[in-house]
């Protein structure tokens, strides 16, 4: 079923892009990302995430296609860069790419100086920011005193500060430890709880599954495979050909159903807490 064009917020048609030594990133690459949803990229390395992702905010350009955002094609000109580049954020996936100020103050207040605010409205934005990700009593600390989780959260908190409609985040939980992982994914998911689109790429099938409304496989550049998260479970024979696996909780589940410990008709569990509720609900 093709969604509404007015529930579209940002769109690739057929995009191709080389590098400069000649060898493609992307390659005839469509996607469509729906307004408020959670989408995730899951591909193996190499297969255009990245390359993807650099095409949303016009920090590259297409050899061929369109990028489009709110239906309308990216304008690459000086002003229309600034104004889509405060619509869309993208966090990358080494913070020490995107850190550059001396203390964490600076660099979250980088964005809305750009955007020509006055310093009331720079601190506000800069204190609010903050605050979302937990970051507050940092405020004052050298950027290079900071642990990497925490790096990756001031990132986090300067793109909030320019207040974009969309979040794109490349691995936004590689490095992190579970303590870490399990504070970033709180973060995103109250993000996506006030309205925001948040777009994340990752090789972790399980995070995907657990987490995300749409998924989408890249491979080679193009896109193979668009479906709903919840139904990756019954897509193992694309999961497997590009290396991915599927969900655990999904084949522990079935595992479990053939055994007789759950109804057919049960729905697989999207998380191991999902079914741990599950398994004490049926064996009460």
């Amino acid at each position: 079923m093709i969604p509404p064009a007015n529930d579209i917020i940002l769109e690739l048609k057929d995009v191709s892009f080389n590098y400069p030594d000649g060898s493609p990133g992307l390659v005839d690459c469509s996607l469509s990302l729906l307004r408020g949803s959670r989408t995730v990229l899951l591909g193996p390395n190499g297969a255009g995430k990245t390359t993807l992702f650099l095409h949303c905010n016009g920090i590259l350009l297409p050899a061929s296609g369109k990028v489009l955002f709110n239906g309308k094609p990216l304008d690459y000109g000086r002003q229309g860069l600034h104004d889509i580049r405060s619509r869309i954020g993208l966090v990358f996936q080494n913070p020490d790419s995107q850190l550059f100020s001396a203390s964490v103050l600076e660099d979250v207040s980088f964005g809305p100086i750009n955007l020509g605010l006055d310093s009331q409205a720079v601190r506000e934005r800069a204190k609010d920011a903050l605050s979302a990700v937990g970051m507050d009593d940092y405020a004052d600390k050298p950027v290079h005193n900071l642990s990497y989780g925490q790096k990756k959260r001031v990132c986090i908190a300067g793109v909030l500060a320019m207040r974009p409609q969309v979040m794109i985040l490349d691995e936004p939980t590689a490095g992190l430890d579970v303590e870490m992982r399990h504070k970033l994914m709180d973060i995103l998911q109250r993000l996506h709880g006030e309205g925001m689109t948040v777009i994340m790429a990752t090789h972790d099938v399980d995070l995907a599954y657990s987490w995300a409304d749409d998924v989408c496989i890249l491979d080679h550049g193009r896109s193979v495979m668009e479906c709903p998260a919840g139904e990756l479970p019954d897509k193992a024979l694309v999961l497997e050909r590009y290396g991915l696996g599927v969900p655990h909780v999904a084949r522990i589940y079935r595992l479990l159903a053939t055994r007789g410990m759950f109804p057919p008709e049960e729905r697989t569990p999207r998380s191991c807490a999902e079914l741990a509720r599950l398994l004490k609900e049926y064996s009460d």
